[in-house]
């Protein structure tokens, strides 16, 4: 395995934490890994998961406050 990644994925952009994401999801599928490892995978699976959350649920609040000030032509 390539050097650990950082453990706070709150500084990671969306795409940044998608993508290593899909990577743990990857690693975990191969099933090669051992139980210490799929577990610490399986942990920072759950915590990029979380994070891109967070960015979608932001970017939805966004969208629904432009769309709140931007008065609706019906």
């Amino acid at each position: 395995m390539a050097a650990e990644p950082k453990n706070d994925v709150s500084a990671l952009s969306y795409e940044a934490a998608r993508d290593e994401l899909i990577r743990v999801v990857n690693e975990l599928e191969q099933g090669s890994s051992s139980l210490e490892q799929s577990l610490a995978l399986w942990e920072r699976g759950e915590a990029l998961a979380t994070r891109c959350e967070e960015w979608l649920i932001g970017a939805r609040a966004r969208l629904d406050a432009a769309r709140g000030s931007t008065p609706t032509a019906e």
